[in-house]
């Protein structure tokens, strides 16, 4: 099947009525809806999305127009009121889904987890201990791994154990799950104790699919607006370079092109580059950036998927997002290997 025939079918499934007996999800720090679209397409059944970000919480609305949407500060969402939304008791839920960031380790410090800047991933774990699902989902960056960061996986790893439940962690890349993309993510899947199942990760589904083969069926557009130095720069870029080091490997009269480091051509027989900073990124065949639609597809949002925005904001939800095949392939392996073998 094309890469552009497996998004498509994607959205039909999306769209799909859902299975009286399907697994639920609730997803926190919702964003734009990345990771509950992959849950959508893998047949579950969304109670409640969380979120505090305006242009996130709109274009969330706009495309899950059936999920109530809590919209505010995940500390003020009490476990009661998710009961009362949901209708759910303690235990019931499948899945608490997430990707709660957690900024406030000082490498130099002592990463304590209840320093005041890592409230949000607190108030996953205060939900998870209060909502007592099956399972959990969570997402996080893979330099939690690396380096004086390793202290901030353990003691990550140490709560989520504490709240009741058996934790499995994988540094996996998403483009091994039909993403067009390299992403490479922390995936933590945790089983509730008293389950009695082990959390396993999805094995590798697929080769990696290429730039060109998700994209390269879309006009490619004409040359950007762009300034003399930038066109040379991209002229000079090798592909799945960036712009900024090729302007300064192969400098020119007009100048250096002294935008970011992460303004990269594309390589069309390649997946893309990461990404966090979509709007960086330019096409191999015309000197311009990618518009939101293949920088959507990119990051495995089927063409359908409405956007709300400037499309600045648009490709900064893009960016932030879990890929939702990406997210298709972790739901699809919890619900067969973690909720099959618990019922």
């Amino acid at each position: 099947m094309s890469y552009p025939d497996l998004l498509d079918e994607a959205w039909a499934r999306h769209t799909a009525a859902k299975e009286s007996n399907a697994p639920t999800v609730i997803s926190a720090f919702a964003g734009c809806g990345g990771s509950s679209l992959g849950y959508s397409i893998a047949g579950f059944r969304e109670l409640l999305a969380i979120d505090w970000d305006d242009n996130a919480v709109a274009t969330f609305r706009l495309n899950f127009p059936g999920i109530p949407v809590f919209y505010g500060d995940i500390a003020d969402l009490t476990v009661d009121e998710v009961f009362k939304t949901t209708g759910l008791s303690p235990g019931q839920l499948d899945v608490l889904d997430g990707s709660p960031p957690c900024q406030g380790f000082s490498l130099a410090g002592a990463r304590d987890l209840n320093d005041d800047r890592n409230q949000l991933f607190r108030e996953y774990v205060r939900l998870l201990e209060g909502l007592r699902p099956k399972a959990f989902i969570l997402e996080n960056v893979s330099g939690m791994v690396k380096g004086k960061m390793k202290l901030v996986f353990a003691e990550t790893m140490r709560q989520l154990k504490a709240a009741g439940y058996r934790v499995s962690a994988r540094l996996m890349n998403a483009m091994y799950f039909s993403v067009p993309q390299f992403r490479e993510r922390m995936i933590f899947i945790g089983v509730r104790d008293d389950l009695k199942v082990k959390p396993s990760h999805p094995k590798v589904q697929s080769r990696p699919v290429t730039v060109f083969q998700a994209i390269g069926n879309l006009p490619p557009g004409e040359p950007g607006a762009h300034s003399e130095a930038v066109i040379k720069a991209w002229h000079a870029a090798e592909p799945y370079e960036d712009l900024r080091k090729a302007s300064f490997r192969r400098p020119t009269r007009q100048g250096h092109y002294v935008g970011s480091f992460h303004s990269a051509r594309l390589d069309p027989n390649r997946p893309s580059r990461t990404q966090i900073k979509t709007h960086l990124h330019w096409r191999w065949d015309v000197p311009r950036q990618l518009t939101t639609l293949e920088a959507a597809i990119l990051g495995s949002f089927p063409p359908q998927f409405k956007w709300v925005g400037s499309k600045t904001q648009a490709k900064e939800r893009i960016g932030n997002s879990v890929p939702p095949l990406f997210m298709k392939a972790l739901a699809e392996h919890v619900r067969a290997h973690v909720l099959g073998a618990a019922s």
